[in-house]
């Protein structure tokens, strides 16, 4: 432990030491620049620790500091860096995501002589994030039917064609992290981001059963076995905090959420759990919505994908928002679905297969056309939750500059974290000259911290920059603490010229 408190002085110390009453001159700048990030990724607690860095001036063609910068990282989420850039490049600002409703009968008296048929492209939407309430857009679609004078649908619940075939899942993703919402899988159609709030109320009486209730949908998962009981104030435990445990049991046709574990009297415990059925739980929480407006389906809901979708009626499409309103809602808290999303939709698009191989072609084409080294990377899937991703520190300031020059740049940039402002680096870097300056993608797997953007120096000068650090066994904030100082050094005075 002393060791690390020395070295956060040993920090401190450094950007201390920048800026003065007199300024040195700009070889002489970039030199003590050089020589104090050298120093800070020499630190013995770094040493079983593997760092890449790169610092780029790109309106003068500027390397200000370079240290492993050509070798391969595993970059956690600053892969969606590639992903949402290519996303932006080739789909273009404005690209909404569509999902349509169809119907194979007739319209009699109310009653839709026939299935509902919905066929969905990965809108990623339907979520908390985008609406505020998940259920608004599935309370819309159903308006749209009322007002078509739907009271009944005589048939059933239909998901109609199969835009992602391939595993809902990414490429190599851990399987005892599939229960946790940042794990959960993606399908054409998708719900609140791939998960549930689980919140579970305490029995009145000591020893008694819990209750539990899901949001935003009702119904959305199926709660199974509650095992959780309630503790008295003599019970020992009930001294603890609050613990829920759950685990999805998929060996029915639907996912049961089974919960076990302990709640303190009068009290309550809230859970966020992965959805492991996408499109089941899309189709669910639409069946909630129309009940909600009155519309009865008789039929069950069908969730094996219907192929042929020829000779259907076309009743109406909902469309997404743009993709330049989603990107916030993916780079900020660095959402994972989202990026899987986006890596099978540019598949779809470009290549007419929505799965992550062919999200993956066109990933590394896109690279290639912006120069990079095809040595300088390796695409598994569009998140980095994958730890088979990798990447070179050169790789992603090839491509922050290239979307640096792109029409799109300002959607990009300000889809990014802001330091000390919001997203992921939201309580970083406060009360610096980085605080609402600094532009950047945070990364995070175990023994990998990623941060890689934009940061603009006092004179002006928009300045990129990747800093990758893999392998090490200090905490996070150990190398969070080099990556912020380096980022405050080069937005203050006296910043490398």
């Amino acid at each position: 432990m002393r060791r690390l408190v020395l070295f956060g002085s040993a920090l401190a110390a450094a950007c201390g030491a920048w800026g003065g009453p007199s300024r040195p001159s700009p070889s002489g700048e970039r030199a003590a620049f050089r020589r104090a990030v050298d120093s800070m990724v020499a630190q013995p607690v770094f040493r079983n620790a593997n760092w890449g860095i790169v610092v780029v001036d790109p309106a003068r063609g500027d390397t200000l500091y370079s240290h492993n910068a050509g070798k391969l990282f595993m970059p956690a989420s600053n892969q969606k860096i590639l992903t949402g850039a290519t996303a932006l490049n080739q789909l273009g600002a404005e690209f909404r995501f569509r999902t349509d409703f169809a119907a194979n009968g007739a319209l009699v008296n109310g009653s839709l002589r026939g299935d509902l048929v919905v066929i969905g492209r990965g809108d990623p939407t339907f979520s908390d994030a985008a609406f505020g309430d998940a259920m608004k857009p599935l309370r819309a679609a159903a308006d749209s039917l009322s007002a078509r004078g739907v009271r009944e649908i005589a048939g059933a619940l239909v998901r109609g064609g199969d835009a992602f075939p391939d595993s809902t899942l990414g490429f190599g993703w851990a399987w005892d992290d599939l229960d946790y919402d940042y794990s959960a899988g993606v399908d054409e159609l998708f719900f609140n981001e791939g998960f549930a709030r689980v919140t579970v109320l305490a029995s009145p009486t000591a020893g008694g059963p819990a209750t539990a209730r899901t949001a935003p949908a009702r119904t959305v998962p199926r709660i199974g076995r509650v095992s959780v009981v309630t503790g008295g104030m003599m019970d020992p435990e009930a001294r603890q905090a609050n613990r829920v445990m759950w685990e999805t049991d998929i060996r029915g046709p639907r996912p049961l959420l089974n919960l076990s574990g302990f709640v303190k009297m009068r009290d309550s415990s809230r859970v966020s759990v992965a959805i492991r059925n996408p499109a089941q739980a899309w189709l669910d929480a639409f069946a909630e919505a129309l009940a909600d407006r009155g519309i009865v389906v008789r039929g069950n809901v069908i969730t094996e994908p219907a192929a042929d979708t020829a000779g259907l009626t076309h009743l109406f499409t909902l469309r997404s928002p743009p993709l330049r309103t989603i990107l916030p809602l993916f780079e900020k808290p660095s959402q994972n679905q989202i990026g899987e999303i986006l890596f099978r939709t540019l598949g779809l698009e470009k290549t007419g297969v929505g799965t992550p191989d062919s999200g993956r072609r066109v990933v590394q084409r896109q690279l290639t056309a912006w120069g990079a080294d095809t040595a300088g990377h390796a695409v598994r899937d569009g998140s980095g939750l994958s730890r088979h991703d990798y990447v070179t520190p050169e790789t992603i300031v090839r491509v922050l500059d290239a979307m640096r020059k792109h029409a799109d740049f300002t959607a990009f940039y300000n889809a990014f974290p802001i330091g000390g402002v919001d997203g992921t680096i939201a309580s970083r870097m406060r009360g610096t000259p980085a605080q609402g300056n600094v532009h950047a993608k945070t990364g995070t797997v175990d023994k990998a911290r990623s941060l890689s953007g934009y940061v603009t120096a006092p004179d002006g000068r928009l300045l990129l920059f990747s800093f990758l650090c893999n392998n090490f066994t200090v905490p996070n904030s150990a190398v969070e603490a080099v990556q912020d100082a380096i980022l405050v050094r080069l937005a203050s005075p006296g910043a490398p010229r």
